[in-house]
Parts: C-alpha cells; sequence; structure tokens
C-alpha cells in the first residue's frame, strides 16, 4: 500500500509541475533598440515579464494565444539587435531541444538566429536551459530508491 501512495503522489506532482507550462506561459518583452539591457548578456532589471496569455493576439492569427517564448537575435549592416516576446507559432528549439536555435543567413550581411522555448517562465532570457527535468529525474530516482528500501 505504501508503494501506491508514493507512486501516485510522484504522478500527481509530475502533473501539476508541468501543468503550467500547458496553460500559459510568461516570456521577456523588450527591444535592444529601445532597451540596450535586452541584449546579452540579458540584464531583466529594466524589462517587463510578459503573461503571454494576457496577449491581445493578432489580427492575422485570429483565435491563437502564443505558448512559446522567443528570442531572436540579428545582425543586419553589422550591427546586432535583439527581441525577446511571446511566440505564437513555430516549433521549440531544434527537434524540441531549446539548447539549439534556429539559424539563417542572408545576402546583404544578414545574419538572424531564432531561439523559441517554453520549458519555464522567462525562459528567452539569455540562457534557455531549464532545471526542471533535471528536477523530475531526480524526484523519480529518490522515489525509486525509497520503494527499494
Amino acid at each position: 500500500m505504501e508503494i501506491n501512495k508514493l507512486s501516485n503522489f510522484v504522478g500527481f506532482f509530475i502533473i501539476f509541475s508541468l501543468m503550467p507550462l500547458a496553460l500559459s506561459i510568461k516570456c521577456w518583452n523588450c527591444r535592444s533598440s529601445t532597451d540596450p539591457k535586452c541584449a546579452d548578456p540579458f540584464d531583466n532589471s529594466t524589462v517587463p515579464i510578459t503573461d503571454c496569455n494576457q496577449e491581445k493576439g493578432l489580427s492575422h492569427l485570429p483565435g491563437m494565444k502564443p505558448s512559446m517564448c522567443r528570442k531572436i537575435r540579428q545582425k543586419v549592416n553589422g550591427e546586432w539587435r535583439y527581441f525577446r516576446d511571446c511566440a505564437y507559432l513555430g516549433e521549440v528549439g531544434i527537434q524540441g531541444d531549446e539548447r539549439f536555435c534556429l539559424m539563417r543567413t542572408g545576402t546583404y550581411n544578414i545574419f538572424v538566429e531564432y531561439c523559441t522555448c517554453n520549458s519555464k517562465d522567462g525562459c528567452n532570457s539569455s540562457s534557455v536551459i531549464s532545471p526542471l527535468p533535471i528536477f523530475l529525474v531526480v524526484l523519480v530516482a529518490l522515489s525509486s530508491f525509497k520503494i527499494g528500501l
């Protein structure tokens, strides 16, 4: 009976830990053209965090709510620009791995890097690695260890 209670607790904990990710996310919202602290290294002391669920939406995507955060870094004619905001479309990272960003280059000295994430609130800061998956693995390992005893 003790093992069943512990398994239920771990299951509920994992579900409730992941629920905020599915329901809404908060993202940093800034442009380096208006706030130099938006660039890397990122300084969020003057940057607002936005609840993406409260966004008005986009006229060309009616009824769609943002479910991810995005950081865009672009170099145009030698000048770096940074944008951080809620994201409506796209894929998280590359093949679901947030540690990797999509990079594109173009003519006329243009470089663009798109980093999209949804692992935690504010994941579009400078670092996109989330401790949540590591924490969940440790929790499951500890519960398995207790069950074995």
